[in-house]
């Protein structure tokens, strides 16, 4: 691999008022980017009747999002490291705003999919600016920037939810959109705004063949995981498209492996502190998941089922959103953490949390109170894992490769998220009772997914605890306007 470009001393431009602001900038677009995630699941619904579309095909707009962004995420990476992280940026999001334009005009289903593969571009703005921060800030703001950074993923779902609620009781559903594409196209104006362009490349050709393959790979994987149960997962296209996976993903790895300039750099991944990251990502993406998904089905239940609180889908919000600002509040204990013990030991104590977190689930799934404290304390080990999961990988990849890096280990993520609801969705099937003639998850259902998905998270824990030791802490390092500081790092990625 080459090099990366040595990264220079601060100039005017980048440190003058405006670099103030890259900060709230680069976090409003995570968060904005996570209620993108989030807005069309009030909508699920009423959709069918809305667009005239079936309820299989009214599902693909989520599956679309989903794929789209698990595809993009490392190859907009790659594209940063290469191109620059503010331009590739700047076109994720334009994307997205693009994306939520197009719904917004629209009720047609074919063109509302596309629309929202389009906005999945944007799962590439948290990589992108963790990178960005990594390059722009001196050591002693890094870490607790990128645990705000990383934070936001959880902060915008918990917006996201309650709303868009309120704005589809209240107004048209295509204003939830118009809403989205302007604060899309604000973002757009302020990273190009207040973000400087990180002046760290890694030099060569874009790996078009091995973009191309991961796409191919990641679609059968994730479609077969995500539709596994609607299409049943003994079925032939199922099976087919596992195999699909397993053969493509083979043959990628296989030619990644012996490519010059590969899109992802496979010998780096088969480091432990690299590897082991990325498995502690897929893991803690499984267990975070399941949360929201449980503790939405599980409170809008009707109350005749003996445990539902019959709650409608703008209360359920708002009691998701006491974990949103959980995880605003911890942040910054995590980066204080880290910088103390190191990230593999905040990874640790973030899954430990969440194991926590689904015990008082399974203690008491009735009382409302105790319902939004257990869903707090897994939102507060899910900050603590996900702030320390981008702090290990900026430690273990060359500089030249932080966008790239952080894009695989937020692809694993995501893998685990769809790998969460197809299991939290066989797993309440299969435990069901009627209520009024409907059949309904029972709560030793739910009581089940809940302790599946703390088994994950000790997991996770134990995955944590075996990564090699952390390096020398960056704050102990030399400042970024020190050649020698970089040429370590690239040293350390030779």
């Amino acid at each position: 691999m080459a090099s990366p470009v040595p990264i220079p001393a601060p100039t005017r431009e980048h440190s003058g008022p405006r670099a103030r602001f890259a900060i709230p900038v680069l976090a409003y677009c995570g968060i904005l980017m996570a209620v993108m995630q989030t807005v069309v699941v009030p909508l699920l619904p009423d959709l069918p009747r809305l667009t005239g579309a079936s309820p299989a095909a009214v599902s693909w707009m989520v599956t679309a999002s989903l794929l789209s962004g698990a595809v993009l995420t490392p190859v907009l990476g790659r594209a940063g490291d290469m191109y620059g992280k503010r331009r590739v940026l700047l076109l994720s999001f334009a994307l997205m705003a693009a994306g939520s334009v197009i719904c917004a005009l629209t009720s047609d289903i074919t063109l509302l999919i596309a629309a929202r593969a389009l906005q999945g571009a944007a799962s590439s703005v948290v990589p992108l600016s963790i990178s960005i921060l990594r390059d722009e800030l001196p050591p002693e703001r890094r870490g607790s920037a990128i645990a705000l950074m990383s934070s936001t993923v959880g902060i915008g779902a918990a917006l996201g939810l309650p709303a868009a609620a309120m704005v589809i009781q209240y107004a048209d559903w295509h204003t939830m959109f118009w809403v989205t594409a302007a604060l899309g196209t604000t973002g757009v104006a302020l990273i190009a705004w207040a973000v400087p362009e990180s002046p760290v490349r890694e030099p060569g050709r874009f790996d078009v063949s091995g973009a191309l393959g991961l796409a191919a790979g990641l679609v059968c994987l994730l479609l077969a995981v995500s539709q596994g149960g609607q299409w049943g997962w003994g079925s032939a296209r199922i099976v087919g498209l596992f195999l699909g996976a397993v053969v493509v993903l083979a043959l990628w790895w296989w030619r990644q492996l012996r490519a010059e300039r590969p899109l992802v750099d496979l010998r780096l991944v088969s480091r432990p502190r690299v590897g082991l990251s990325h498995v502690a990502a897929l893991l803690t993406g499984f267990a975070f998941y399941a949360n929201s998904l449980v503790t939405a089905q599980l409170v809008q239940a009707p109350e005749a089922s003996g445990y539902g609180l019959g709650l409608s889908i703008v209360q359920t919000g708002l009691c998701l959103l006491p974990g949103g600002i959980t995880m605003l509040l911890f942040s910054p204990l995590s980066a204080r953490i880290s910088a103390a013990r190191g990230p593999r030991v905040t990874l640790a104590l973030g899954a430990a949390v969440i194991a926590t977190g689904y015990a008082v689930r399974i203690a008491d799934s009735r009382d409302l109170w105790m319902i939004m404290v257990g869903a707090a304390v897994v939102a507060t080990g899910t900050t603590l894992a996900y702030s320390a999961l981008p702090a290990l990988i900026l430690h273990a990849v060359p500089a030249g490769q932080t966008a790239s890096a952080n894009g695989v280990n937020v692809l694993m993520r995501t893998i685990g998220q769809a790998v969460s609801s197809a299991a939290v969705a066989a797993v309440l099937v299969h435990h069901t009772s009627l209520v009024g003639g409907v059949p309904v998850p029972t709560l030793h259902g739910y009581l089940l997914a809940f302790a599946l998905a703390g088994a994950i998270a000790l997991a996770a824990c134990a995955v944590a605890l075996t990564i090699p030791g952390d390096p020398k802490s960056e704050e102990t390092r030399p400042t970024r306007d020190s050649t020698p500081a970089v040429g370590e790092e690239a040293r350390e990625g030779a």
